[in-house]
């Protein structure tokens, strides 16, 4: 195979501990390998003065699937107000918005650098169709996570305290929808209110409320799955969206949360919507208890987060957590689609407008911030918007330009309300973050979050992978426009240019499970809801571009 090598680059791999070294990357195959002793490269690129990182890793965002998809049925406008990408000869059409369409989703992360992207909330009856969103966005491998803690035959399992079923039946979701990790979002919440709980006066589910009809708690649905995912050796832990996400006073309910999982492995997902002091009833009295909540993540090595960095402008809410969704409708006053996946889980989408105005929006911008650099590790925090529901994943240049400079910060809080200093810490806040550290929470922590082995890192045998970037002052410039990104060792960005648009494989992995287990699953829903019951799994030869099964 054809033999390339990248010379005199400045490489930041912090997972070889490469912090600004003058180094040679050779490439064959799809991956890095060694400096071979006599062979001559068939190309040579010359990246003398540049920087070379790793292809960016997004870990959590949402670009397929069934709430993706009606939420670009609900926006068109979004999409008026963005020229569309032309037809080239190397590249389809698509449109751009909060929601690009596929093609648009992989041209655009390719331009950023990013190279692998998972989506975070499948619900197992759209994994179908989620694979055939995969098959069209171009460049990235992507994986997703599969929806489960609202599954209802789950919460069935842990109220009769029959761990060992649970467990397979997960594992056998696993295997059916070829999925990647075990996804909880606001456990047994949304089952409270499919069932019809007034949750606009009632408000949101408690950490122990009893789920009626299940007889279960959120605390027992998380600590149960948690253990299951380490049991079977998932690469990624339990991906867990906690209780009450958005309102104020829910700080309480995230720590109760991480607590529930000590001994386990757990990730805190867009962990700024859950860091809220206050009470439900005040907005205005609304503060920031990132400090306490870092503290705890500190003292804790098997809890990792992602941000969900709030960005201002217009954007679109998209969640699993139907319940937030409507409560979104009633506070903006904006259309609102609720979409409901039986015995699963369900969606709520809803436009939504962050602006510097807005106390309540400034001060989420600011919670974000304070995660970034109130986490002491790097290696345990990733960058995400939780695109859309933050802000674009375009917008990852500006967050980088935030966390790199403080002096940029003062000057962005100048024009936020001046309460704000009253209510969060980041004003106090000097740290600023490094080329290496940059390069962890956006690519290295979240292959090692992932147990990506071959991804994240520029080592022998690595996934050729690679993002170079011409060095500039300004870092929000520098990072929007790669000079070269290599997917599988093959330029496909130049200058931000697409050269060549591959499709990327789907990610998944094949935990072990008793089969046995299946029809006691088939017997327990034509019990107890009189319908056939059917996996629906996704065959190998259902995917013409391959599968990459981690294990």
């Amino acid at each position: 195979m054809a033999l390339t090598h990248l010379a005199g680059g400045t490489v930041y791999d912090p997972a070889n501990g490469i912090a600004g070294e003058v180094r040679d990357l050779w490439v064959e195959g799809g991956k890095i390998v060694a400096p071979p002793a006599d062979a001559v490269a068939v190309r040579r690129f010359d990246l003398t003065g540049m920087v070379v990182m790793p292809g960016g890793i997004d870990m959590h965002a949402h670009i397929a699937g069934p709430k993706v998809n009606v939420a670009r049925k609900l926006r068109p406008e979004d999409r008026r107000d963005h020229a569309p990408m032309r037809r080239t000869p190397l590249t389809r059409s698509g449109t751009l918005g909060s929601t690009p369409t596929t093609f648009a989703t992989g041209y655009l992360y390719a331009g950023l650098g990013y190279t692998t992207v998972f989506d975070a909330a499948i619900p197992p009856l759209g994994a179908r169709h989620t694979h055939e969103e995969f098959h069209d966005t171009p460049v990235i491998d992507k994986g997703f996570y599969v929806l489960v803690g609202n599954n209802h035959y789950v919460m069935d399992r842990v109220a009769a305290g029959e761990h060992e079923q649970l467990r397979n039946f997960l594992g056998h979701l696993l295997h059916a929808t070829r999925g990647y990790a075990l996804k909880v979002v606001n456990p047994g919440g949304v089952e409270v209110w499919k069932q019809g709980a007034n949750l606009a006066k009632s408000g949101m589910t408690g950490f122990d409320d009893v789920v009626p009809r299940f007889d279960v708690t959120p605390r027992q649905i998380v600590r149960e799955i948690a253990l299951c995912a380490d049991e079977m050796k998932l690469p990624h832990a339990m991906h867990i969206h906690c209780n009450q996400l958005g309102m104020p006073g829910n700080w309480a309910t995230t720590l109760e949360t991480m607590r529930a999982v000590e001994g386990s492995r757990a990730h805190f997902t867009h962990i700024q919507f859950h860091s809220y002091g206050g009470t439900p009833d005040d907005q205005a009295a609304m503060r920031s208890e990132v400090p306490a909540l870092a503290d705890y993540v500190n003292a804790h090595a098997n809890l990792t987060v992602d941000v969900g960095q709030v960005m201002f402008g217009e954007t679109t809410s998209m969640t699993g957590d139907g319940p937030l969704g409507y409560f979104l409708h009633k506070v903006t006053g904006r259309k609102w689609f609720n979409g409901e996946t039986e015995c699963e889980g369900g969606c709520g989408i809803v436009p939504i407008t962050y602006s510097e105005k807005s106390f309540v929006n400034a001060l989420q911008w600011a919670i974000g911030l304070e995660w970034y650099l109130l986490v002491r590790d790097p290696w345990r925090v990733a960058m995400s918007t939780d695109h859309p529901n933050g802000g674009s994943f375009v917008a990852y240049p500006e967050i980088i330009a935030l966390l790199m400079s403080r002096d940029y910060r003062r000057e962005v809080l100048k024009r936020l309300p001046a309460k704000l200093a009253e209510r969060c810490t980041l004003p106090d806040l000097t740290r600023e973050y490094t080329l290496s550290e940059i390069a962890v929470i956006t690519r290295a922590g979240p292959a090692r979050m992932l147990g990506l082995k071959h991804k994240g890192h520029l080592g022998v045998g690595a996934d050729a992978d690679i993002t170079v970037y011409t060095p500039e002052a300004d870092r929000r410039a520098m990072f929007e426009l790669p000079r070269y990104v290599f997917k599988a060792g093959t330029l496909v960005v130049e200058r931000g240019e697409i050269r060549l648009a591959p499709y990327g494989p789907t990610l998944c992995v094949e935990p072990g499970y008793d089969e046995a287990a299946v029809p006691h699953v088939r017997a327990w829903f034509e019990r107890n809801y009189s319908i056939r019951f059917n996996n629906f799994p996704v065959t190998d030869d259902y995917h013409p571009h391959g599968l990459v099964v981690q294990r």
